[in-house]
């Protein structure tokens, strides 16, 4: 009796919250959906179709209106769905649309079924129809009779059905039933064997069973990954056929497989050029752009997921039910509590007129058979080309399937040059820096071991070709020759086995080589040259002062220098105006002097020369006229002089034994010289009719013992003996970047290049050289040069040592010279002031007819004292003026004949 009161006393309460919940929200009926993921697309598309469903359905019957009630999952798990569904009951819910995953889906069908809440599920492994429960997606085993439709139709007599797991089998059972022994061959794989999303073991094997129709039946989840890793094991060929079931197809990303001449076929539940899903979509860019501006680009009317698609024709189909329910507006929603037994008792008659109305959506019209399962539907069949997706025809259950083309089976012919997804396996060698092992802590696998400029170039070309390719090392190095046996060894062998599609390294192409496999246009072009030890910086000489003017020059300057003072001597003893008075104050002077003695001269013309000058000035206007024409013509010899003096100073001479390959082979051994074996470059020396190359593949024919196997060991050699290398410029160009005492020598021997090699008669060679040509035109060979020449793996080293900086600083090899000269020259001028001290020594002590030891004591003592420049050469006397005038007439003799 207890236990009935407390039963009663909560169902009054109940109906108490009831009443007041229904005065509140008399005009509106709440219908939920349940959202699972960040993804806000369908949540978008819920609300405009309750915006829609008001406005078009409910509004013009003055019915109640609808309200959205998005219930948005995160976690994605059972219990947090159910969780939010049972708080979202106690807000008086009308309906439940939702959700997506398999797991929750079975939650809430089971809380809806308890509470008889309109439950409408959007999925196409539904739970069943049960009384409160309808599935909007088209029912399955009708859905798959589509894919036997397509099946039939492109006349598949063997296919292999791809699935993702046990749930996907049930609606494959109509094509499992197409197999007969005499008929149809069906090959079923499951794709999830727990490899952690690699597909790729059971997609190679369906290419070793050389399988080309194949039914691929998986979710969008892992759509784009296992197109992938088909496109990566060759399946994605001219020669194979997809179907895929999946209505998401449109989703992804097809782009990659649009130029692969694969034909893939798939059904899409909408025709994006339906008028109303451009409206539709219109309104979702405009919600989103106030939702998450990176969401706007993603809602177009070409890409619309099915779970929107369903989730729109959900809230439209219960719009439907609403109308067609009389007395809707006596329906009022009750709050329901999860842990109780209280249901919704409206829930079944919504529920009915569901299941028997009719209504119109995005996927076309919407009616339930009687157990309650969409069957009747229509599907666009789409189908992929080079152009993107198009609409190729239409399957409807009842009419089943019209195309609006004849099916072409599409083989290699059709695009036999297009590499679109091809894949390639190419033969690298490790040749720096055309392959290289990529300089790793970690272990590295596939075509992450490998680096370099040839590398580089087949990315840059399967980027603009839209190729796949894996690298395989030439193990040993060897190219390709043609051997005596009539037989080719090498990445040349290689390819003609069929081992290999393609060869890049500083592969030569040759006449020979031509004649067995082809080769694009050359992406580098270069020739022979002989690599060398760096040549010996000589040693500047002494007197490289003197490097400015030639010896030839230097005799005229000495002979113009001891000709003009001869002709100042000669036109200063004839001109009138060179003979002065030597006593200003005596008017009618009884002597004249001239200045211009033969030692004056010289020493006139040597201060001009120097640009120093003296102070011996012509007057006469032709002695002046010799002055100015020797001043003139010192400028000239001085400037020029000056000029070079700085390079010739600064400019270190080198030296080299050899210049060019006539000097090598003259050396007769003294050099020795060789090339790679098997390679191109033996093979010109052998192949050339110059005289000097003969005998240079003479020399080394004989010495075989001086060829090599590798370029790296060329180098060795070079630097540990006195060897000459002979081998191909760019490969010298790289080595000169990062051995700083190795050269290039002179020239190219030839001109040749290198290029791509493939099959003889490859129909994709105009492709790749005109793929390389556009590389070229565009800069990028050229960038990659740089880049592998001279900034990777220590590039512009030597460069960097070498580069000019400004003036070089002398030192005293360069200058050293001058300072001699200037030794020289305080030397002898020292000894000359020595002997001129001692002779007037001499002649004072005989003059005073005194001992010469006295007199030189007495000079020397005053000279080294330091203490005053004047000195007293004898004391004054009584005679002082017949002295004077003799002192005086002396010093005018003196002057007339010595100055």
């Amino acid at each position: 009796m207890v236990k009935h009161s407390q039963i009663m006393d909560r169902l009054s309460y109940y109906f108490l919250l009831n009443y007041l919940f229904i005065f509140a929200h008399g005009q509106t009926l709440k219908i939920g959906a349940i959202f699972e993921g960040p993804s806000d697309e369908a949540e978008i598309a819920f609300k405009y179709a309750v915006e829609t469903a008001n406005n078009e359905i409910l509004a013009p019957t003055n019915s109640r209106q609808l309200e959205a009630v998005p219930i948005r999952v995160y976690d994605s798990n059972e219990f947090m769905v159910s969780k939010k569904l049972c708080r979202t009951l106690r807000m008086g819910i009308a309906g439940i649309i939702g959700p997506q995953s398999p797991h929750s889906s079975v939650h809430v069908h089971s809380i809806c079924d308890a509470k008889e809440m309109p439950h409408i599920q959007a999925r196409w492994d539904p739970i069943g129809s049960t009384p409160y429960a309808v599935n909007i997606h088209p029912d399955p085993q009708t859905f798959a009779r589509a894919f036997v439709d397509l099946v039939q139709a492109w006349e598949w007599k063997e296919f292999t059905i791809l699935y993702e797991n046990a749930a996907h089998l049930p609606r494959l059972s109509d094509l499992l039933k197409l197999y007969d022994p005499k008929g149809y061959t069906v090959t079923v794989r499951q794709l999830d064997l727990g490899l952690n999303n690699n597909y790729r073991s059971v997609l190679r094997r369906v290419k070793l069973g050389q399988d080309i129709h194949i039914v691929l039946d998986c979710s969008a989840r892992i759509l784009p990954d296992v197109l992938k890793q088909a496109q990566q094991v060759g399946l994605m060929t001219d020669y194979h056929q997809f179907i895929i079931t999946n209505p998401d197809l449109h989703t992804i990303d097809l782009e990659p497989y649009q130029y692969s001449g694969t034909n893939i076929t798939g059904v899409r539940l909408y025709d994006p050029e339906d008028p109303r899903v451009q409206q539709i979509t219109e309104y979702w860019r405009i919600q989103a752009r106030t939702v998450d501006q990176e969401l706007s680009p993603g809602l177009q009317a070409h890409n619309l997921s099915t779970e929107t698609v369903l989730v729109f024709d959900s809230v439209i189909m219960y719009a439907e039910a609403l109308k067609q329910l009389k007395g809707i507006r006596q329906l009022r929603p009750v709050q329901l509590n999860c842990d109780d037994n209280l249901t919704w008792s409206s829930g079944s008659s919504i529920m009915n007129f569901i299941k028997t109305s009719h209504a119109r959506g995005i996927s076309n019209d919407i009616r339930f058979d009687n157990k309650g399962l969409r069957t009747d539907f229509l599907l666009d069949v789409i189908e992929l080309d080079s152009s993107g997706l198009h609409k190729v025809g239409v399957w409807n259950s009842t009419e089943g399937l019209n195309l609006t083309r004849h099916y072409q089976i599409a083989t290699v012919e059709n695009d036999e040059n297009s590499l679109r997804n091809k894949t390639f396996i190419v033969l690298t060698a490790l040749s720096p820096p055309y392959g290289m092992l990529t300089e790793s802590a970690h272990k590295l696998s596939g075509n992450a071991r490998f680096e370099g400029f040839g590398i580089d170039l087949i990315y840059e070309l399967s980027q603009m070709l839209g190729f796949n390719y894996t690298f395989n090392l030439q193990e040993d190095g060897v190219y390709g020759s043609l051997g005596e046996n009539g037989e080719w060894n090498g990445m040349i062998r290689e390819i003609m086995d069929y081992r290999a599609d393609l060869a890049i390294t500083d592969l030569t192409i040759t006449a020979d080589r031509e004649g067995a496999a082809d080769f694009t246009m050359p992406f580098m072009n270069l020739g022979i040259s002989i690599l060398y030890k760096k040549p010996t910086k000589e040693a500047p000489s002494l007197f490289s002062f003197m490097s400015p003017f030639s010896s030839e020059v230097w005799i005229y300057l000495g002979g113009a220098y001891l000709g003009v003072s001869l002709c100042l001597f000669i036109l200063g003893r004839i001109s009138p105006g060179e003979w002065d008075n030597p006593f200003p104050c005596i008017e009618e002077p009884t002597v004249l002097v001239n200045q211009f003695s033969f030692g004056n001269c010289l020493w006139s013309t040597i201060g001009v020369l120097l640009q120093q000058g003296t102070d011996v000035a012509a007057k006469a206007p032709s002695s002046r006229s010799v002055a100015s024409i020797w001043s003139f013509f010192t400028l000239i010899m001085v400037s020029s002089y000056t000029a070079n003096l700085a390079a010739f100073l600064t400019v270190e001479s080198v030296y080299s034994p050899i210049t060019n390959a006539e000097d090598l082979a003259n050396f007769n051994g003294k050099i020795k010289y060789g090339a790679k074996r098997d390679g191109s470059t033996i093979n010109f020396f052998k192949d050339a009719e110059y005289p000097v190359y003969q005998k240079m593949y003479k020399y080394m024919m004989e010495h075989p013992e001086l060829l090599t196997n590798s370029n790296p060991e060329g180098l060795a050699r070079v630097k540990s003996e006195n060897y000459a290398f002979l081998m191909e410029s760019t490969s010298i160009e790289y080595l000169t970047e990062r051995e700083c005492d190795v050269a290039q020598v002179n020239g190219l021997l030839d001109d040749k290049g290198y290029g791509i090699a493939m099959r003889k008669n490859s129909p994709y060679r105009n492709a790749l050289s005109e793929a390389v040509l556009k590389l070229q035109e565009q800069g990028k060979l050229t960038a990659l040069k740089i880049k592998w020449w001279q900034e990777k793996r220590g590039g512009g080293t030597c460069a960097s040592s070498n580069a000019d900086d400004g003036a070089e600083r002398l030192d005293m090899a360069n200058v050293g010279g001058v300072f001699f000269v200037l030794t020289c020259g305080s030397a002898i001028a020292t000894l000359i002031g020595i002997f001129e001290w001692l002779y007037i020594v001499w002649r004072r002590a005989r003059a005073k007819n005194v001992p010469l030891r006295e007199q030189f004591k007495s000079d020397f003592l005053f000279v080294a004292k330091c203490e005053s420049n004047v000195r007293v050469l004898r004391e004054p006397s009584g005679e002082g003026d017949s002295q004077h005038s003799a002192m005086s007439e002396a010093s005018t003799k003196s002057q007339g004949s010595d100055i």
